[in-house]
């Protein structure tokens, strides 16, 4: 279970460097602004500061889960696996967060969450095998 986790994590870290360019490199293409619904260039260059934070958030999120897969991969596996679970905990409340506030970005919090998820539920899962003792 503990790999599996780890997998899934890296998966949500890789995810997350993925939206922090979207967000804070990329914002202003027409890619991106079409992935994000944003209508116009006018708008997307209004809400550019916001989204350059909030691309940083993301790449906070994946440097500490994928630092915790790193370390639990290398014999650190309770200091990794807590790691991966505030990382991942974080991605997933924040896609909680994001569908409860509005239900038309399901997809997007559901792409955003569903690996965080598994990877939080394997981690409870191989915590409560023992796979962190020693």
């Amino acid at each position: 279970m503990l790999v599996a986790a780890l997998v899934f994590a890296a998966l949500a870290a890789l995810l997350h460097v993925y939206i922090f360019v979207l967000e804070s490199i990329r914002w202003t293409s027409e890619s991106t602004r079409k992935t994000f619904g944003v209508p116009s260039l006018e708008v997307a260059e209004t809400l550019k500061p916001m989204a350059f934070n909030q691309g940083f958030y993301n790449l906070f999120l994946a440097i500490m889960a994928g630092l915790g897969v790193v370390l639990a991969f290398d014999g650190h596996t309770a200091i990794g696996a807590t790691l991966v679970f505030a990382g991942a905990g974080s991605m997933l409340l924040a896609a909680i967060v994001l569908i409860a506030n509005d239900r038309t970005k399901l997809r997007a919090g559901a792409t955003q969450g569903t690996f965080p998820l598994i990877a939080v539920v394997l981690l409870g899962i191989a915590a409560g095998t023992g796979a962190f003792a020693g």
